[in-house]
């Protein structure tokens, strides 16, 4: 948008909006550029043009709590101006900016123009923004305390977890030597994958809480990870009496963390075993290299996504339908995709089934 059509303007009469037009400053900002600091003299107010800005409260010396974003069409740094204190948080650009400033000296010239009717209608807004960050702020705050308690209570978990994980692993070993028959063994493999799993999706799950996801990336041939896929949940699809369906001709390779990127699959894969509710179902999972990436689809005829958890599926704590549910799956999983350098959304229509993508840059030669 341009200046002339920023709602800020609305707020004055011609006269002041002339004034306030002649003395705007624009400036455009790059991904991460600071716009002004935490503590820094308030000395404009800031009319944002294109693009999204952070706010941020410095709590240490690397590290950064992020408060609230602003849009196009949202002014902010007047408080500054209003009480004479300095800036209360740092405001970055997120990706790119195009930010108006108009000087704090040419503002309450013009403010002391302005008459009382236009005073009371920023002061309205600016009371709504001070409640909707409000809000914002307790609301990460809360999710903040259950995701610190969710982290120390698996860490109980996991640790009481270890010791009959590990009796489990020893007693399929014994057997499948005692026992070495080919349907022995192969059923003894699986009981070892299978608590293999369960220890990495724990471990997934504090990574999580604790807000950093350690990855061990190599050459991933996808046609081999959708088979162990396929094999890990065999038992499950058919008691489900769902039909999974690999498209991925060998050679399709990715530089991935085999397990993590497992562990995005498998919740996908259960979440839609989960959507047909016992009533059976077809999943379809295809692999093709496509524009310089590697898509993965993940296609299911179920009931399909409800629209009012859409627009919210990949935060934690969203879940609906699923009585056991925590709400994390798909929130782990896109950190999981994001910690790759790749892409997931979806495209879900009622009654149509869900359509999930994950893209990942293509493997070099």
């Amino acid at each position: 948008m341009d200046l002339d059509s920023h709602q800020f303007l609305s707020f004055f009469e011609p006269p002041q909006t002339a004034k306030l037009r002649e003395i705007a400053i624009v400036e455009k900002f790059s991904d991460r550029a600071v716009i002004f600091e935490e503590g820094a003299e308030s000395d404009s107010i800031c009319l944002l043009l294109e693009g999204t800005v952070e706010f941020r409260k410095q709590i240490s010396p690397d590290q950064y709590q992020t408060l609230t974003q602003a849009f196009p069409n949202a002014f902010f740094g007047e408080l500054g101006l209003l009480d004479g204190k300095p800036r209360s948080m740092q405001a970055i650009a997120s990706g790119f900016a195009t930010v108006a400033k108009i000087p704090g000296a040419g503002f309450m010239a013009v403010l002391e123009e302005t008459k009382g009717t236009v005073v009371t209608q920023l002061c309205s807004y600016m009371i709504q923004r001070l409640r909707s960050n409000t809000e914002e702020y307790v609301h990460q705050l809360v999710h903040k305390e259950k995701m610190v308690l969710y982290g120390e209570m698996l860490n109980t978990v996991i640790h009481d977890f270890r010791s009959p994980l590990s009796s489990i692993n020893l007693a399929s070993s014994i057997i499948k030597e005692q026992h070495p028959d080919l349907d022995t063994v192969e059923w003894c493999e699986l009981i070892a994958a299978q608590t293999q799993r369960m220890t990495a999706m724990a471990e997934e799950f504090l990574e999580f809480a604790r807000g950093h996801t350690v990855m061990h990336q190599q050459p991933l041939d996808l046609a081999i990870l959708l088979q162990r896929l396929e094999k890990l949940n065999r038992i499950f699809l058919e008691q489900s009496q769902v039909e999974l369906e690999i498209d991925c001709p060998s050679g399709i390779t990715i530089n991935a963390d085999e397990d993590k990127l497992l562990r995005v699959l498998q919740n996908l894969t259960t979440n839609a075993v989960d959507a047909f509710k016992e009533q059976g179902g077809h999943i379809k999972i295809k692999a093709v290299e496509k524009d310089n990436q590697v898509e993965i689809t993940l296609r299911d005829n179920g009931p399909g996504i409800p629209a009012s958890i859409q627009a919210r599926l990949f935060e934690a704590f969203v879940t609906h339908g699923k009585a056991n549910g925590t709400g994390l799956g798909t929130a782990i999983a896109k950190s999981i995709i994001d910690a790759h350098g790749g892409e997931i959304d979806f495209v879900s229509h009622p009654g149509q089934g869900t359509c999930f993508y994950l893209r990942f840059p293509l493997m070099p030669f």
